[in-house]
């Protein structure tokens, strides 16, 4: 295996570790891409790396070196990341985001829907069960048994909880022609459970994920509530289809020139369930569209799973902005003025985000019998992170400029004397040799140039939703009865003087 991909350290008995994880997704799961299906993702040139790369996190935490820190007791000989833990204070919630801050360290956060982020969801839902307590006991206790199991099991989880766009001026049911299919939704129900049949998007990391969370994040109007539901399924049954985007890990030959689509591909897929019949026991709602959005909205899930995406954010922000300081340093422009000053914004930048999930921390509540992290300054972090995303970007590729096009076509240059003589003359640095300049720079264009780095500009300013979203969710949770009592209270300080006659 890679060094990359795996700690090589001898795994803890009663922790998950990669080798268990690359054997999970063994399971005859259906993945379809350019029109064949895939035998086997973890053997497969389109996604092993990546299936390695979900697994080196597994053997991180399995690390002796790293489990305390990592992952905590759940009684019976076992340990779980922790990702699944509920946090009961400030301090477990510091602790938690610790642990979570190291795994996205290992992807420099190129890994948007790693396993923490999913069970953060569910996490969340679970410390706000008493919502499904309230809609139906059954259905609660079906979620709570497994979420217990998933916890166990320390399962890599996806979701899929977007409906295919289709005709956005139109309704579900004014699609035309076939456009039941066109989004999962109930089609029988029995004594034995649930089939569902239809589409959901976005299923990133699905082809290397264990099972799935199937609901619905977006509004639904009544007369809906046939696509009102949620349920959880292994990837491998019976009838789940997953239709795979173009990979670009399978267009990345070698880690030297694409270092970052060739570990961290995680994927996106449609998709299709094909007539699929979930059992009662993994039916968590049903028919019931206000719960829809209860159950992401009334419990801490969607706080719990965007916290989760801020601190992987933090991380990935840290090392774009390490990037281009070495950037500035290969070029020999780092003492340039004009250079310092974007550095200087950068790291602003940067630190803003990481200073925001610390004020999540430090302005979070208690709920019931779990904390949670303040969720205004959660959803001010969204809004500010999708606006500077972009501008980063933007600013990394300002400050590498024409190096970044003027690199040898590929690792296979240096096998040849006479290029690679040519490429010593040519890729010259203060800082370092020839070799490590197009290293770096090939770094660098995975990061803010390649098809990989575009999909992760688009990821990353819509993976929360539009900007309205998230400037809706602002909106709703300031405190604006402060901010304007704070207003009222300065007028009320003065008022029109007298006009008297002289």
């Amino acid at each position: 295996m890679n060094k990359a991909f795996g700690s090589g350290a001898a795994a803890v008995a009663g922790v998950k570790n990669g080798a268990e994880h690359v054997a999970a997704v063994r399971d005859g799961r259906a993945v379809y891409l350019d029109g064949k299906k895939v035998d086997d993702v973890s053997t497969h040139p389109a996604y092993r790396h990546a299936v390695a790369s979900a697994g080196a996190l597994y053997d991180y935490q399995a690390d002796p070196a790293n489990i305390e820190r990592m992952t905590f007791d759940i009684g019976g000989g076992r340990r779980v990341n922790r990702a699944w833990q509920l946090p009961t204070s400030y301090a477990e919630l510091v602790e938690r985001r610790k642990a979570l801050v190291e795994w996205a360290e290992l992807s420099g956060g190129f890994l948007g829907r790693s396993p923490d982020h999913v069970a953060s969801s569910m996490s969340g839902m679970m410390m706000g069960i008493e919502v499904f307590d309230n809609y139906d006991p059954k259905r609660a206790q079906a979620f709570r048994d497994w979420y217990d199991y998933a916890r166990k099991s320390d399962l890599f989880l996806t979701y899929v909880i977007n409906n295919v766009q289709g005709d956005r001026s139109k309704a579900f049911g004014d699609q035309g022609k076939n456009a039941q299919d066109m989004v999962a939704r109930i089609v029988d129900e029995d004594a034995s459970g649930i089939t569902i049949r239809g589409a959901k998007l976005f299923a990133t990391s699905a082809i290397m994920a264990n099972e799935i969370f199937v609901g619905s994040g977006q509004p639904l109007r009544p007369g809906e509530e046939h696509l009102a539901f949620s349920c959880a399924l292994p990837m491998g049954t019976k009838g789940l289809k997953m239709l795979s985007r173009k990979s670009f890990e399978a267009h990345a030959p070698n880690e030297y020139d694409n270092p970052l689509a060739y570990r961290y591909d995680e994927n996106d897929a449609l998709v299709f369930f094909d007539d699929v019949k979930v059992p009662w026991e993994r039916v968590f709602l049903l028919g019931n569209t206000d719960m829809c959005r209860a159950q992401l909205h009334d419990t801490p899930a969607h706080v719990y799973q965007n916290y989760q995406a801020q601190i992987r954010l933090s991380v990935k922000l840290r090392f774009l902005v390490g990037l281009a300081r070495g950037i500035a340093k290969t070029i020999g422009t780092i003492n340039f003025p004009p250079v310092m000053e974007t550095l200087g914004k950068l790291a602003s930048q940067a630190a803003l985000i990481e200073g925001m999930v610390l004020g999540m921390e430090a302005g979070g509540a208690m709920r019931g019998d779990y904390f949670l992290p303040n969720k205004h300054l959660l959803y001010a972090a969204q809004v500010q992170s999708q606006e500077m995303y972009p501008q980063i970007i933007s600013a990394i590729r300002e400050l590498a400029g024409g190096a970044l096009l003027m690199l040898p076509s590929s690792v296979d240059d240096f096998s040849n004397p006479e290029i690679a003589d040519i490429i010593g003359l040519t890729q010259i640095s203060p800082a370092m040799s020839g070799q490590d300049r197009v290293k770096l720079l090939k770094l660098t264009w995975d990061a803010v140039g390649s098809e990989f780095a575009s999909r992760h500009l688009q990821y990353e300013m819509f993976y929360a939703g539009a900007q309205f979203v998230t400037r809706g969710h602002s909106y709703r949770t300031y405190d604006w009865e402060r901010a304007a009592g704070m207003a009222e209270k300065m007028t009320a300080k003065y008022d029109l003087p007298e006009f008297g006659a002289e």
